[in-house]
């Protein structure tokens, strides 16, 4: 079936083409609930709360700009929502203290990524949603700041310390002699 011709059925709240959605999407939405929530469990029920509220605003839809697109900015919103229901203690970092700082994993690309994954959820909430905006899809500090309520320096400091708490957990590949 059409995209458009499927929305469009869900516009109109026909059980078969939400349910033909969900198939259609879940899996892609998941992974990226994966990337903000701390377990597959959470993930899980961030997933079910984000096609509550894709099937509630679907009506909102205009056809303008990428249906995914949509969809994974309410997927994203719903868990940074769930984030600031359990606020947690955020640190200020004076920005002269990461100047020239950077912090890298060795060989990352040979890490499995379910290992990257599981140590990114371990991050603390403050830390893993700031490292899983900037680094996995590509948000600037401002518009992190304006997300979770906090400073860019803020932002900023959270980037550094899970970067550098990830540096610590991800173990490194032995080389071969």
């Amino acid at each position: 079936m059409d995209i458009d011709k499927l929305i469009k059925r869900c516009k109109k709240q026909k059980l078969d083409a939400q349910s033909q959605l969900y198939q259609l999407y879940k899996d892609d939405l998941f992974i990226l609930c994966l990337k903000y929530c701390r377990n597959k469990e959470e993930a899980q029920d961030n997933l079910q709360d984000t096609f509550l509220e894709i099937f509630q605003k679907i009506k909102n839809y205009k056809g303008t700009g990428s249906f995914e697109g949509w969809m994974k900015r309410i997927t994203i919103n719903k868990a940074i929502d769930k984030y600031k229901g359990k606020r947690e203690i955020n640190f200020e970092i004076n920005d002269n203290i990461l100047n020239g700082t950077e912090i890298t994993i060795e060989n990352i690309e040979t890490i499995p990524l379910e290992e990257i994954l599981t140590q990114v959820q371990n991050l603390p909430s403050q830390y893993r949603l700031v490292f899983t905006m900037y680094e996995l899809d590509n948000y600037s500090h401002k518009e992190i700041a304006g997300l979770l309520n906090i400073s860019e320096s803020t932002s900023k400091s959270n980037l550094h310390r899970a970067k550098k708490l990830l540096q610590t957990k991800i173990p490194r590949p032995t080389k071969a002699s």
